[in-house]
């Protein structure tokens, strides 16, 4: 049975989780906290795929082992039961002499999927699960998305002016920069946010406009890899997103688009291309995508029903005429005021 302190020490082990956001991809972000007496002996969180998960880092911490048999482990997320590239975490918590385990929510990875929790109740260790578990998944809705349901978690991001355009009307020959709308404050965030995702997607138009780097520059992070939606191919060779310095993948309808640095992936046709880049990105294991524009992909994304978050900025500058808002119908369901712009964010569960 769970007790009043089941919750506080949970939310303990998502804060811990949290603190690798960004750097777990393809494996989930964990937190683990053991308690007994009500005083925490040692916590820790995954750091990065590959190295030990949350549970051995905080088993490790613990000083005094003999206090172990008394004590609860609360893990974010159910104990992995598998070899993978590190021995099976349930296996850990049995052999250490821990007889009870709190997990916030079960692993949908197929590996998983209950066996940590069966192999640990069979090993007669009480195991509680479900407490907090809104919160857990939440932190872990871009695995739980690429396993539940088939391709990446997707965020939408664009700003617009007060009266409602994203970008003045561009002529040719005009010279590729962006029309800022937001402050740096809010550019540091967009960095920030980048790096929390496994690619980022800009279409053809936007990288013509603009000529972005949709690389992670204003905070400490890895850069995501670069997708482009150009179904002419029409592109220059010579933007920045093409420098080589990141992986990048071409997803056109132009099987002669040939871009150096860029990898080309053929779409079939121009119709049903969001689902069609989806597939191909969760086939590549890219559990994220953070998408940046322009105004017709994000249409395209909303029309087809297959994003998760929308994130708006909306300035204080006004255009008068320009490219409209790609989602005037915009439902927010939290804001977030700046100093120059409003944050506004949706959500499609």
């Amino acid at each position: 049975m769970t007790t009043p302190e089941d919750l506080r020490w949970m939310r303990r082990a998502i804060s811990l989780a949290g603190m690798a956001e960004g750097h777990t991809s393809p494996n989930p972000m964990v937190g683990a906290v053991i308690v007994h007496d009500g005083i925490i002996t040692g916590e820790g969180y995954h750091l990065k795929a590959g190295t030990p998960h949350a549970e051995v880092h905080a088993i490790n911490a613990v000083k005094d082992r003999s206090l172990l048999p008394a004590s609860t482990i609360y893990v974010s997320l159910e104990p992995c039961s598998h070899h993978g590239r590190t021995p099976p975490c349930a296996d850990l918590i049995i052999s250490s002499g821990i007889r009870r385990v709190v997990a916030g929510t079960t692993d949908p990875n197929p590996l998983v999927a209950g066996r940590g929790i069966a192999r640990l109740r069979e090993a007669g260790v009480e195991v509680i699960t479900g407490v907090a578990e809104e919160e857990c998944r939440w932190l872990n809705r871009r695995f739980l998305a690429w396993h539940e349901k088939k391709r990446p978690y997707v965020i939408l991001k664009w700003a617009q002016s007060a009266d409602g355009f994203i970008d003045l009307h561009r002529q040719p020959g005009d010279t590729p920069e962006p029309n800022w709308i937001t402050g740096m404050t809010e550019r540091v965030l967009v960095h920030r946010w980048r790096a929390a995702e496994d690619a980022i997607l800009a279409g053809g138009g936007t990288v013509r406009a603009d000529n972005p780097s949709l690389t992670v520059r204003y905070w400490s992070g890895k850069n995501p890899v670069r997708v482009i939606i150009s179904r002419s191919g029409d592109m220059d060779p010579h933007s920045s997103a093409f420098d080589g310095s990141v992986e990048t993948l071409l997803f056109t309808c132009n099987e002669k688009a040939i871009i150096p640095g860029a990898k080309t992936i053929k779409l079939s046709s121009g119709e049903g291309f969001i689902e069609e880049v989806l597939t191909s990105l969760y086939s590549m294991g890219v559990q994220s995508l953070f998408v940046e524009g322009g105004a017709f992909i994000i249409r395209s994304f909303v029309q087809s029903g297959l994003w998760d978050e929308a994130r708006r900025f909306t300035g204080t500058a006004r255009f008068t005429a320009g490219v409209p808002d790609p989602f005037p119908e915009f439902t927010p369901r939290e804001t977030i005021k700046f100093e120059k712009s409003i944050l506004e964010i949706a959500y499609h569960f």
